[in-house]
């Protein structure tokens, strides 16, 4: 680690500003692959042929290639952890952004409109900035959800200010499965890890568990969930803990990967008791 002061606000709001833009460079190369024949792998193949898992697409790389590209002007110092390329401009910095191209693409692939192009930013191992571009969003369109460390979630810019109604009686919940057990929630699977975070912080669910996410699947999200007032939690050792930081010291973060859940408290904490067996 480079030992660096923790980054003030106007630090943070220029780096925000920085992964909205790519965010939003994502979106439109996604946007604009829509309906047109894509080559897509599957990276289970490479095991076994019969094994069609993990799909990745021409868009993938191309959309992780352009971040980077832009990342190496702006920040050439700062390391980067992209799901699909694994170069790493600057190993053990404070700074390191995750990014997933585009999260959710077996459903980009098959045409299903539930996908994200992802940026998070990490400062000592702490998501400090998200900016999801989000095929659908509470504004019933696609935008970029956006938030870093001490500020308000934003969509497109615009502050999210969202009501529960108290007529409604049963949330939503994400869960690995699309089943939770005894809790007040009817459950969903989106098939997209940053999309579940994105919905978190604006309301649309009131808490997600995922399996075993990626640290690209999630550090964007996480920023947008703390900036909304959620809370995440993590699983080790077989225990769930109130913790946001992604890893260990000296660990790379990379290597990052458990079970997580992200939302309101409460239904936090009674879904961590529901899954902690």
């Amino acid at each position: 680690m480079t030992g660096a002061a923790d980054p003030d606000d106007a630090t943070l709001a220029s780096v925000e500003a920085v992964a909205v833009e790519l965010a939003r460079l994502g979106g439109a190369e996604i946007r604009a692959a829509m309906g047109t024949l894509l080559s897509v792998s599957y990276k289970g193949a490479a095991r076994d042929p019969q094994l069609l898992k993990d799909p990745v697409s021409e868009v993938d790389h191309r959309v992780e290639e352009l971040i980077r590209a832009r990342l190496a002007e702006t920040f050439p110092e700062h390391d980067v952890i992209g799901e699909e390329i694994d170069e790493r401009p600057g190993r053990g910095h404070d700074w390191v952004w995750a990014v997933d191209p585009i999260d959710g693409t077996a459903n980009f692939v098959n045409g299903f409109p539930l996908f994200a192009s992802s940026v998070g930013v990490l400062f000592r191992g702490r998501p400090v900035v998200g900016a999801l571009w989000c095929s659908s969003s509470h504004a019933l369109g696609p935008g970029v959800y956006h938030a870093r460390r001490g500020g308000h979630l934003c969509f497109e810019g615009a502050e999210v200010n969202r009501t529960a109604n108290p007529a409604v009686r049963r949330s939503l919940a994400g869960t690995p499965d699309g089943v939770t057990g005894e809790g007040p929630w009817d459950a969903r699977k989106t098939g997209s890890a940053a999309i579940e975070c994105a919905f978190v912080a604006a309301g649309l669910l009131q808490v997600s568990l995922f399996a075993t996410p990626n640290i690209w699947d999630i550090a964007g999200g996480i920023a947008l969930v703390e900036a909304a007032g959620g809370t995440v939690w993590q699983r080790a050792d077989g225990t769930w803990t109130e913790r946001a930081d992604l890893g260990t010291e000296g660990a790379d973060p990379k290597n990052w990967q458990g079970p997580l859940i992200v939302g309101e408290r409460s239904a936090a904490e009674e879904l961590a008791r529901q899954f902690g067996k």
